[in-house]
């Protein structure tokens, strides 16, 4: 590809501290911009936590994500893949939330990235918490469900909270299932572990034919085995990916407002991603960065760091 207007600034022209970071070094491009019929994968902040149920701060992700993605360089070191190169990749900026009205939030949300859908923009969100993927799935698989492979050590399969009345972030996926956005048949959870409340959450899994791999079989089975499996599941029709970095065990991420031991290890949470290729990935997300619980700056790293590697897949599917 030839259009080096969607090229990120290498870090040979201008020093990686300087300049206003955007994802990847790459073009600011809102969508009122004379080039922004021409981007193929939108990168987009959702900087909203008004659902988390204990402690916010994933609100600041997406500027952390931007500010740490500066480190990021033109070819995946493992692969050889260079996505800048298969596609023209921009900055979209941020969906302005309403910090005090959670509906709303979701709505101009949902608004947003129907609008890219319609655009035949591909979305690859930085969160923001988890509750930020359903109104992405409102606004790009409304007319057809998706597949789902996703990477948590939560399920985000209960129901509504305090009566039936609020979604939070550990509803997106059974929302996503009973709306129709998401092919139950066709979605995997990785990496589930901690203590529960009950067991609401499995329960709608074997009900439905969600795939659960928790943490211990992760473990017993190696990356290669679970990740065969999980292609298989998604299997080549159109699917999305969102991936929680409290999947990632704490020690060495962190900056998460819902931490669970056990997790598995950096290498490990980027070879998951690796091993993923040959899907067709129309969208995805990285969410549930909060900056305040790791003032190291290492969470952010290592989330800008798979947001790459989900942005390698994506240009290969396109």
């Amino acid at each position: 590809m030839s259009d080096t207007f969607f090229r990120p600034v290498s870090g040979m022209d201008l020093p990686r501290f300087a300049g206003i970071p955007t994802f990847m070094r790459l073009p600011n491009v809102p969508l009122d911009h004379p080039r922004a019929g021409d981007v193929q994968i939108g990168l987009v902040g959702l900087p909203w936590d008004g659902s988390v149920s204990n402690r916010p701060g994933a609100r600041h992700g997406p500027r952390a994500l931007r500010d740490a993605s500066t480190m990021i360089r033109a070819q995946n070191g493992a692969t050889g893949v260079r996505p800048f190169e298969l596609a023209r990749c921009a900055d979209l900026g941020d969906v302005g939330p309403n910090p005090v009205d959670g509906p709303d939030t979701l709505q101009r949300f949902e608004t947003f990235f129907a609008g890219l859908k319609a655009r035949g923009i591909r979305p690859l969100s930085g969160g923001g918490d988890h509750l930020c993927t359903l109104p992405v799935l409102r606004g790009i698989a409304r007319d057809a469900p998706l597949g789902l492979l996703h990477f948590d050590s939560h399920t985000d399969l209960y129901p509504a909270y305090f009566g039936g009345k609020t979604l939070t972030h550990g509803n997106p996926f059974r929302n996503g299932v009973e709306e129709g956005l998401l092919d139950p048949k066709r979605m995997i959870q990785i990496g589930i572990r901690g203590t529960t409340y009950d067991n609401v959450d499995t329960d709608f899994a074997k009900a439905n034919g969600i795939r659960i791999v928790r943490i211990e079989e992760f473990h017993a089975r190696g990356v290669a085995d679970v990740m065969a499996e999980a292609r298989e599941i998604v299997g080549t029709e159109p699917a999305y990916l969102s991936y929680d970095i409290d999947f990632v065990d704490p020690s060495i991420a962190p900056g998460t407002g819902t931490p669970e031991w056990g997790g598995p290890s950096a290498f490990e949470a980027i070879e998951v991603l690796r091993q993923a290729r040959g899907l067709k990935i129309v969208g995805a997300d990285l969410v549930e960065v909060s900056p305040p619980f790791d003032p190291s700056g290492n969470t952010a790293w290592l989330g800008a760091s798979l947001m790459f590697e989900i942005l390698c897949l994506m240009a290969e599917a396109l």
